[in-house]
């Protein structure tokens, strides 16, 4: 029995979660039931894997739950974003954040999706923060009719995360803006470096999302995903033009620290300056009378450091005279 069990293990898809959605509820789908069941009927069937567990590979391209077309997109190794259409079956490989458990810098993973009229496959290698959202939503109660409502949740669930990052930069951008603004600022510049990596990923990506539906083959004005992918790239329009003006904002706020990098270093010269100025002749004082030679000024008089003192202190402050009347010190 034992060895029954594991050989049934080996054979299991390494699925991640799957529901079978039938009469207005969601069941949930396990490896075991896509060994031992058939799809229930007039159900729809959502599955999605994890592309990192070899069990998941050999099963997909054994079973191919949908056309050959779509599962090779799903087995393929390359991650450009790009689509198939045949027929009613559609193939997509997408771009979206990935699932960051640590709270890190937010890196860019890769979302593979097939669409049958019975069934959608979606499948990642890393977690992936629309698949973890979707599943929030069936676990709340969302039930997919079909297949243009389950793209319909992925897109929709993409852009929703999509648009907390532009919110998210924006609000970084302007907690720059309030530091600089402070009498002592001291915004961390790394954080430019980081913020402008991110909006050339997500502007990467968005491009690269939209001209992959511009160039599906749904050419037939009532095909089933029509409307969908219109209001996906919709979305992700205004979502890309809202970039440039936080690039922008970033641009004139790195400049306005620059600006002000170099005044508090060109302040730093001028106390330097003027302090070298100041001490120059008080110097050059102290190095006449230390330097031992027969005849020197005021050696036998008693009130002799005194007067030397006197003289040092009274030559800087000629200087600093001079200095004041040429206009080289500020008031």
């Amino acid at each position: 029995m034992f060895d029954i069990d594991v050989r049934e293990m080996a054979l299991r898809p390494g699925l991640v979660w799957g529901f079978d959605f039938a009469d207005g509820a969601a069941a949930k789908v396990t490896d075991a039931d896509l060994l031992h069941a058939d799809q229930p009927a007039n159900s729809f069937r959502w599955l999605h894997f994890n592309l990192a567990d070899q069990r998941t590979l050999r099963w997909l391209s054994q079973a191919q739950p949908v056309s050959a077309t779509a599962t090779t997109l799903l087995l393929a190794v390359d991650h450009a974003q790009h689509g198939v259409v045949e027929g009613e079956t559609i193939g997509l490989i997408l771009h979206d954040l990935e699932l960051d458990f640590a709270g890190g810098e937010s890196r860019v993973g890769v979302l593979r999706i097939a669409v049958s009229p019975t069934m959608i496959v979606t499948a990642r290698h890393h977690p992936i923060q629309c698949a973890e959202t979707v599943k929030s939503h069936i676990d709340a109660g969302a039930v997919v009719a079909g297949p243009a409502a389950a793209l319909g949740l992925i897109f929709d669930a993409m852009a929703d995360g999509f648009r907390a990052v532009n919110i998210d930069l924006e609000a970084q951008v302007e907690a720059i803006e309030d530091e600089l603004l402070k009498d002592h600022p001291s915004p961390d510049s790394r954080a430019f470096t980081t913020m402008r990596s991110l909006m050339v990923r997500m502007h990467r990506l968005f491009v690269g999302a939209r001209h992959t539906l511009h160039s599906m083959d749904l050419h037939e004005a009532r095909h089933p995903y029509r409307e969908v992918f219109a209001r996906f790239v919709t979305r992700l329009s205004a979502l890309d033009s809202e970039l440039p003006g936080h690039q922008s904002e970033l641009r004139i706020l790195r400049d306005e620290l620059d600006l002000q990098a170099t005044q508090r270093t060109n302040d730093n010269l001028y106390f330097l300056s003027v302090l070298s100025a100041l001490l120059l002749p008080a110097t050059l004082v102290t190095g006449i009378f230390g330097i031992n030679t027969g005849g020197l000024l005021w050696t036998t008089d008693k009130y002799g450091s005194l007067w030397a003192t006197g003289l040092a202190l009274g030559s800087a402050g000629v200087v600093y005279l001079i200095l004041r009347m040429a206009g080289f010190i500020r008031k």
